[in-house]
């Protein structure tokens, strides 16, 4: 064999060099770990998530993830595990995505995810039995472009209805609580927004899943859009009974999950529309409505009209936490007044007391009406921002009608991918009637705080304005009940529970969010304090003494009127005495003596028959 030279070798090694150089720059890798719990141990079984996890599954490996790992029904020890090596796979990679489908509860503000084998006896086997929403962001946090986790897990949790509180203030609420990520490039996906549950559907898998395995992993599509054109689907197929919601927030630039699909002689690309990124970029804030969201989009645009905007909103947001402050403030005002008056404090006290008050209850007043102005500056802001937006997106449907009347088959072949594009720019715009959907969302932000029992069904009726009549006065504001508009579903989203105390009628009592039955136990009843109080025994009653008895022979005796003392005797008069009674003798007389004179009764005398 004859061997390689160094001229051979050197063009060996550019050989290589020129191979490695012309292959395609190497991907970013994507990692995915999904969970599907459903075979419950201590509960009942879940129809879907087993078939919600295969379809996410299936669809993140045909968009060409290098990594997905499929659970089904893990009890809390594998999971952990599972969690375990998902964060080693998570360390090289640039997308990480975790999504899981069944039970999750929320306890304290804090969320968490039920293995199969949880019992939840008590409130506090939580911490043992399940596992944290913290988990599973530790899990994701090593990837460096995007960290994704997918909860379809907003279902009407089953162990709440079981659990004993240990402590009554312990609060567990409905659905998943609301998260605020504190890590860069976080997205937490909800199936439905907090303090709210999903449906698990009709068909095999929940419309939760069925719209996410629909836009997800479009190619070269944004993440966000992504999930905007999954809460459009998951509105719609469930007649704004339930409203999918992202936390968290990305830069500037799109990040899709699939990237797009690069082309041999790709089209000049139109030019960049600042105004467009920037209409986005603010919705997205506008939508998660903190501070930290709107600061963030100031950050990176500092100027202009939209910049204007979120300056609004930020003043409205200052404008009601001065609001709170100053209610707090003149309530421990009040409080302090009252008490130095009742513990009888010196008048210097009292009247400073007094003075403080007075001052506070003026500056909580002045808070309340600083925060009326600037709501009603956001929200005339907002008209106007939303004005052109509507009248292009009629203009839009009135050409396409005019197009399909005046040349209804060439036009709709030809302008199928137009129309198409006109959907996606103003999908915000033209779903349903705008003032529809604000009634929907007061009316069921009313319920989630409990002053509403009704369904949100649009209709702004008195039972929906004597709900939001008691919100004020529960919460302390003075929202105008005769209409709701933005800033009410603004004022009733910044109450993070319930607001309206629960109230039963007699014969019931509450029992977490709901009414229960009193059952009292034997020998008991249901009393007018809607309390269980022991029957009482009835006792023997006392009856008078019969007249034949001697002790009320003698109080008769006793009772007898006395004649008058007489000289003559005899004729009708009678003497009476222990013995009875007889006519006086002929010749004798009746004289009163008392029981020392020889009277006949013992304690006051009586009359005595006299002979001569």
């Amino acid at each position: 064999m004859k061997s390689i030279g160094f001229p051979g070798l050197h063009r060996l090694v550019l050989a290589l060099f020129l191979l490695l150089m012309c292959q395609p720059a190497f991907a970013e890798k994507r990692v995915a770990l999904v969970l599907s719990n459903a075979a419950y141990q201590n509960v009942a079984p879940l129809p879907n998530p087993v078939n919600d996890g295969a379809l996410i599954a299936a669809t993140l490996k045909d968009a060409g993830f290098d990594v997905v790992d499929f659970r089904r029904d893990l009890p809390a020890v594998e999971t952990r595990r599972a969690l375990r090596d998902f964060a080693d796979r998570t360390r090289d990679a640039e997308i990480a995505v975790v999504y899981y489908a069944g039970h999750g509860i929320e306890v304290d503000g804090a969320n968490y995810l039920i293995p199969v084998d949880a019992r939840l006896e008590r409130d506090t086997d939580v911490y043992d039995e399940a596992f944290s929403l913290d988990r599973v962001l530790i899990a994701v946090e090593p990837a460096k472009k995007l960290r994704l986790v997918i909860l379809d897990a907003c279902r009407d949790n089953p162990f709440a209805k079981t659990m004993k509180r240990t402590v009554a203030s312990r609060a567990i609420g409905q659905g998943l609580a609301k998260v605020e990520p504190t890590s860069p490039n976080v997205l937490i996906a909800y199936s439905a927004k907090a303090g709210s549950t999903a449906a698990d559907g009709d068909g095999m898998n929940s419309p939760f899943t069925t719209a996410l395995s629909k836009h997800l992993t479009t190619p070269g599509l944004d993440v966000r859009r992504a999930f905007g054109y999954v809460r459009d689907d998951v509105l719609k197929s469930t007649n704004s009974r339930q409203e999918p919601f992202v936390y968290g927030s990305l830069g500037g630039e799109d990040v899709p999950l699939v990237p797009a699909p690069a082309k041999a002689a790709p089209p000049a690309a139109p030019a960049p529309n600042p105004q467009a990124d920037m209409r986005r970029d603010y919705e997205l804030a506008l939508q998660v409505g903190n501070k930290s969201a709107l600061n963030a989009f100031l950050a990176q645009y500092p100027d202009g009209f939209y910049a204007r905007l979120a300056k609004l909103q930020l003043e409205k947001i200052a404008a009601e936490e001065a609001r709170v402050a100053a209610t707090e403030k003149a309530r421990a005002a009040e409080q302090e007044r009252a008490r130095l008056a009742a513990e009888g404090a010196q008048r210097a006290e009292q009247a400073k007391a007094a003075a403080d008050a007075r001052a506070a209850e003026q500056a909580r007043i002045a808070a309340e009406k600083a925060k009326q102005v600037a709501q009603e500056q956001a929200a005339v802001a907002e008209q106007k921002r939303l004005a052109p937006e509507k009248a292009l997106a009629d203009k839009l449907a009135a050409d396409k009608a005019a197009a399909d009347k005046t040349a209804p088959d060439q036009a709709a072949a030809a302008a199928a991918p137009a129309d198409k594009d006109k959907a996606v720019n103003v999908a915000a715009l033209s779903t349903g009637s705008p003032q529809l959907d604000v009634i929907k969302s007061v009316q069921a932000e009313l319920r989630r705080v409990g002053c509403l029992t009704g369904e949100a069904d649009g209709e702004w009726n008195a039972a929906s304005r004597r709900s939001l009549t008691l919100f004020n006065r529960y919460a302390g504001t003075r929202l105008d009940t005769k209409v709701a508009n933005v800033d009410t579903l603004d004022a009733i989203k910044l109450k993070s529970s319930r607001v309206c105390p629960l109230v039963c009628e007699h014969g019931t009592k509450a029992d977490g969010d709901r009414c229960t039955r009193i059952v009292c136990g034997a020998g008991s009843f249901l009393n007018g304090d809607n309390e269980c109080a022991k029957r009482r025994e009835k006792k023997p009653v006392a009856k008078r003494d019969s007249d034949d008895r001697p002790a009320r022979r003698e109080r008769l005796d006793v009772r007898t009127p006395r004649p008058l003392a007489s000289s003559g005797g005899g004729g009708s008069q009678v003497v009476c005495d222990r013995g009875g009674c007889r006519p006086v003798a002929r010749g004798c007389h009746l004289e009163f003596r008392t029981t020392a004179q020889g009277g006949p009764y013992e304690g006051g005398g009586g009359n005595v028959q006299v002979c001569n």
